[in-house]
């Protein structure tokens, strides 16, 4: 995250940032020198403050929360609105220069590396919630404001946004990357959760993509350019404004941790709450190994086998029942008996022991970096996909924890490795492929919720075949012939 950061912009004059900017060469000169001959451009448009070339900036806008490596961007433009996203781009698309959208940061996959240079759009100064309609369940917000901020702004409302990936992303970084998280089983991804886009294309074209100031709940209304751009990765168009679907906040809701003899009766478990009906809001699971660095990170004493964390929403007589019925599948598999947080301050915990497994995770080995991988498999394949990833990981002296969101089948190896290790590196890239290629041999996805960006563009292919990548290649070849938005992400 970024916060505090443009203060001290303003400190240096645009000499100094020019000196600083040296610190960190540019590998693309070309691109680098066509930057220098627009810079009284950019700066009309969003003014001295708005432009930086501070090594610091822009390493900062050069990586996410990935294992790839850091790569910086001439240039870091800090619009204020959507006219001046769009004017900046008129100058790039003149210029032919690449353009990258930066948000908060907290990809996992490399979505924001300017491989090619360019200009990085940091959209962290639109930070305004627009439009709210309690009565319609919807909000329009702008780039910069993120789940929590939304989620405190509807405080007093009723009303809650659900999806919920762990940190605290910026609304429209999720939608750009598809997002999802712990509460998608009930309330689902960002795709089910976008209503309208506003979206600026290479060109400067500010596109609407429901129609402009449109938010109804359906519409059969021509191609749904909406999930077009929702899980785009920048590569269509920078997202300026999004129109969100909002839910009301639960009567009652109460959380448990329920531990099981095996994997495959915790999956069990979880199919069989689903088929009854239960409309549980989430249901988590954690390996043994992840349970036992949860257990030591935030101060727990659950037992340290197979686990799911499970939370229900509703009235208080539904979630008698609820309850009741999902108590009665786990001990019919072989889980223990719930160990409840009803209280909010008890939920909150056990929520953020759970967000913080990347932080438990990296505590296993201090000194160490860690890289999260994911997959989606169909339910019935998650226990075998589990049993033979956990015995990869064994094979290969590799340290991944294993946690996910259980009722999609989708599930995450946090990956804890030593950078300086080569060898080391070259195991975990290898396990990564063979981990994405064993669910797809299972019917799956190489990716449930991080996206595409840098990491898995050869896997995108094998997964929807040579036809479906060059559908989406004259996709993208019409909206953005001259490939300046975040090239290099996506296809090949």
């Amino acid at each position: 995250m970024l916060l505090g950061f443009r203060p001290s912009l303003r400190l240096l004059s645009p000499r100094l940032q020019l000196l600083q900017s040296r610190c960190v060469q540019s590998e693309h000169p070309a691109t680098s020198a066509a930057v220098g001959s627009v810079l009284s451009a950019l700066r009309s448009i969003c003014g001295e403050g708005g432009v930086s070339f501070g090594a610091a900036v822009r390493e900062q806008h050069g990586r996410d929360e990935s294992i790839h490596r850091c790569c910086p961007p001439d240039v870091v433009v800090f619009p204020r609105c959507v006219e001046e996203v769009s004017a900046l781009a008129k100058v790039c698309h003149k210029h032919n220069l690449p353009i990258i959208p930066f948000g908060t940061g907290t990809g996992l996959e490399g979505g924001v590396s300017a491989v090619k240079g360019g200009v990085c759009f940091s959209l962290r100064n639109m930070d305004q919630v627009l439009d709210l309609h309690p009565e319609d369940f919807d909000v329009t917000v702008e780039p910069g404001v993120t789940r929590k901020a939304l989620n405190s702004y509807l405080r007093d409302t009723g009303l809650w946004f659900p999806v919920d990936p762990g940190a605290d992303a910026s609304l429209c970084g999720m939608a750009a990357t598809s997002a999802s998280g712990t509460n998608a089983v009930r309330y689902g991804t960002m795709r089910e959760n976008v209503l309208n886009l506003e979206v600026v294309l290479a060109d400067g074209t500010v596109l609407h993509t429901a129609g402009r100031g449109r938010r109804p709940r359906k519409t059969a209304a021509g191609y749904n350019l909406t999930n077009l751009l929702v899980g785009s990765e920048g590569t269509l168009g920078i997202i300026t404004k999004a129109t969100l679907r909002l839910y009301g906040i639960p009567e009652t809701m109460v959380s448990a941790v329920c531990s099981f003899p095996s994997v495959q009766a915790a999956v069990d478990s979880t199919v069989q709450i689903l088929q009854a009906g239960v409309p549980i809001a989430r249901i988590e699971f954690l390996d043994d190994v992840m349970m036992d660095a949860c257990n030591r990170f935030s101060s727990l004493s659950y037992a340290v086998s197979p686990t799911l964390f499970l939370e229900f929403h509703g009235s208080e007589r539904s979630l008698e029942e609820q309850v009741l019925t999902a108590e009665d599948i786990t001990q019919s598999n072989g889980g223990s008996d719930f160990q409840w947080a009803r209280d909010a301050g008890s939920r909150e915990r056990l929520w953020k022991a759970r967000h913080d497994a990347w932080y438990a995770a990296l505590a296993l080995r201090p000194g160490c970096k860690a890289y999260a991988t994911d997959v989606c498999v169909p339910l019935s394949r998650l226990p075998q996909i589990i049993v033979e990833t956990k015995q990869d990981l064994m094979e290969n002296r590799l340290t991944g924890p294993i946690a996910g969101h259980v009722g999609d089948g989708n599930f995450h190896c946090l990956m804890v490795v030593e950078p300086s290790d080569p060898e080391e590196l070259h195991r975990v890239h290898l396990f990564t492929e063979r981990l994405a290629r064993r669910a797809l041999a299972l019917d799956g996805t190489c990716t449930g919720e991080h996206g595409v960006g840098l990491g898995k563009r050869a896997l995108l292919c094998e997964e929807v075949g040579p036809e479906a990548v060059k559908v989406m290649q004259r996709i993208k070849d019409s909206l953005d012939p001259t490939t300046l938005m975040n090239p290099g992400k996506i296809l090949p």
